[in-house]
Formats: C-alpha cells, sequence, structure tokens
C-alpha cells in the first residue's frame, strides 16, 4: 500500500508543459511509494485536459474533478480528505508548476522516520525560469522548530510547495479549530499556506527543514504581476496582524508587514527588486 499522498491542485490557468514536467518530476522519484491526488479546480481544457485525462488511465493517480474554481484552500481540503480516508499517513505538497528533485521524498520520508516528533518539514529550493534553467537564487529556509518560529515573526518559516506532512500535522490542526475537513483556511483565496503555519504553530504542530534542495521553484514572466493588489495587501495585513498577536510578536513585526504590503502593491519593476534584496 502507498504510504505518501501527493497533493496537487490544478486549474485551467496552469500551463501544460509546467505541469507535464512537474509530473514527470514526480514519477521519476527515488521513493516511489506514494499515490498523486490531483485536483481539478473548476473546468480546464486543452492540453491541459489532455494531460490530466493521461493521468486518469494511471493507478498512480487519484484524480479529483470539482465543477467550480474554488481556490487552493477548498481543493486542498478536498484532496486531505480523500486521502485521509484512503488511509494515507504521509501528505507531500506539490504544485504545478514546479519540479521535484529525484530524492525529495526519499530524504523529507526518512527525516521524519527519524525524528518522530517532527510533524511537518520543508526544505531549500532553487528558483528556475520558463525554460528550466536555474537563475541563480535560492532560499535556504530555518532548520529547528524554534528557528522556524522565530523567522515567522517576518516571513513563512516554510516553502509550501516543497513541505511534507505527517498525518499529525492535520490532526492537531482540526482538534484545535473544530471543524471537519477543513485544514486550510477557505475564505482565504492567498496566503492560505501563512494561516495553516499559524495554526500549526498554535496547536503545537512542530517544524523543521532540510539544509538541501528539495525543490526548483518556478518564477515565471508574469510572476511579479500576480502579486500585486489591494485586496490581496488588505488581506496580507490582516493575517500578519492576526499571526504577530497570537505568536506575541513584538512592535518590529508590525512594521516589517507594513513593508511588505507596501511592497505588494508597488510597480512591477520595484517589486523585482525588492524581491531580489528581502
Amino acid at each position: 500500500m502507498n504510504t505518501i499522498a501527493v497533493l496537487l491542485p490544478v486549474y485551467k490557468k496552469d500551463a501544460p508543459n509546467f505541469f507535464t514536467s512537474t509530473i514527470a518530476s514526480l514519477l521519476s522519484q527515488t521513493q516511489q511509494d506514494f499515490k498523486i491526488f490531483l485536483g481539478v479546480d473548476g473546468p480546464i481544457g486543452g492540453e491541459l485536459e489532455l494531460a490530466v485525462k493521461g493521468c486518469e488511465r494511471s493507478s498512480k493517480f487519484c484524480v479529483c474533478r470539482f465543477a467550480e474554481n474554488r481556490g487552493l484552500a477548498c481543493v486542498l481540503n478536498d484532496l486531505i480528505a480523500e486521502a485521509e480516508k484512503q488511509g494515507f499517513e504521509y501528505f507531500a505538497r506539490m504544485d504545478a508548476d514546479d519540479v521535484c528533485v529525484g530524492t525529495r521524498f526519499e530524504r523529507q520520508m526518512a527525516y521524519l522516520q527519524e525524528n518522530p516528533d517532527i510533524d511537518v518539514v520543508g526544505g531549500r529550493i532553487e528558483e528556475i525560469d520558463e525554460n528550466g534553467d536555474n537563475n541563480g537564487k535560492s532560499v535556504t529556509y530555518p532548520l529547528t522548530h524554534e528557528e522556524c518560529r522565530r523567522f515567522f515573526r517576518y516571513r513563512d518559516p516554510l516553502a509550501h510547495p516543497a513541505t511534507f506532512f505527517r498525518k499529525s500535522y492535520f490532526d492537531k490542526v482540526a482538534k484545535m479549530n473544530g471543524k471537519v475537513n477543513t485544514w486550510y483556511r477557505p475564505e482565504y483565496r492567498k496566503n492560505q499556506d501563512t494561516m495553516l503555519w499559524l495554526d500549526g504553530f498554535m496547536s503545537g504542530c512542530v517544524f523543521a527543514n532540510l539544509p538541501e534542495t528539495v525543490l526548483k521553484f518556478r518564477v515565471a514572466k508574469d510572476f511579479y504581476g500576480r502579486r500585486n493588489g489591494l485586496a490581496r495587501a488588505r488581506q496580507m495585513m490582516r493575517s500578519r496582524m492576526e499571526i504577530n498577536k497570537a505568536m506575541k510578536y513584538d512592535i518590529s513585526a508590525n512594521l516589517f508587514a507594513m513593508a511588505m504590503v507596501l511592497m505588494t502593491v508597488s510597480p512591477t519593476w520595484l517589486k523585482k527588486v525588492l524581491y531580489r534584496i528581502r
């Protein structure tokens, strides 16, 4: 029986060629004890639909189609619920445009088995462009739980698409919020991962990251443009104020949050500069 459920949402704006690269990187993992739970968020068509239909023909996939586009949080909640129903104990996140390092699942699974107190582990990410080439930027996240907690005052302590969960993470969050089949907050169309980290800390989950690269994170040409908008800025500010209060961070965390909101509404050219030096 497979033990790892790979949570992979896809929707109509995902590029078919990126999606096929993502699938190829999963199917070439050194650790093959997994099943891919593919959540189709609303209608899709063209080459992307053909690629998904190809996945449906393989026993390596469980394809869940949803009639309407409801957002990432809702799809992930449904995929987790389905995977739990099928008895899975480990959950790996993946986005439909990134590329897994070949040993990712093997290394993250080994880490959790060697450290039974850890509920979620991430890892280092390297950025790639539209052609899959490295652009020279990488992000190394804090390794220990306490370092993750301190880091969260400014930024997310884990790269969401690079995370690998033990079922206990979702069990603890569910016990805290008292909701059935709701781990990601569905009211958040953006920043749903940030709020999952908050709920994890508040429910006693233990965090960690690997020092090595586990994921190639794709930064396409429209990456910075998609991070614009007053609505996103307002939601980011509300969530950051909630986080800083709940985690009992000092005023410097609020000041940093304001700076990040300004970056969100700044022009694309300035956003690129700020993103590079943050």
